[in-house]
């Protein structure tokens, strides 16, 4: 049996959330009603939960709003031109690491503990999230 889809305030208090956090994700295109109900409710599905989520684990992370937009929005083709992008910042990243100056080896250290972070948020991912 399927949940009942969620008008916004349902939405934000189980996703533990104000309903003008809601909002503004849906003006930014992070999130997409499901459907308006006969007397005009925007109605979400209960999987947004995850999706909010997610989306506050990458933005904890850094990620501005409007790029987690952009890569949540993309298609699957989208998706494998970012995954080379990121291989290819990940292997330049190597090289820097191997030739750089002791004196930064430290931010450099940073810099890796950031894309493993990211790539765990990545990993948590749950296969059925709904893309808009």
């Amino acid at each position: 049996m399927t949940e009942a889809l969620l008008k916004i305030g349902e939405l934000a208090a189980r996703a533990e959330v104000s309903t003008r956090t809601i909002d503004h994700y849906t003006s930014i295109a992070l999130l997409a009603p499901a459907q308006r109900s006969a007397g005009n409710y925007r109605l979400y599905n209960p999987a947004d939960v995850d999706r909010i989520h997610l989306i506050q684990r990458l933005e904890a992370q850094g990620i501005p709003l409007e790029e987690i937009a952009t890569a949540l929005n993309s298609s699957p083709r989208d998706m494998n031109e970012v995954l080379a992008r990121l291989d290819e910042d990940l292997r330049n990243l190597q090289t820097v690491t191997e030739t750089a100056p002791v004196e930064i080896h430290g931010l450099l250290n940073i810099i890796a503990t950031r894309v493993h972070s990211l790539v765990a948020v990545a990993m948590q991912l749950p296969p059925d999230l709904p893309i808009l």
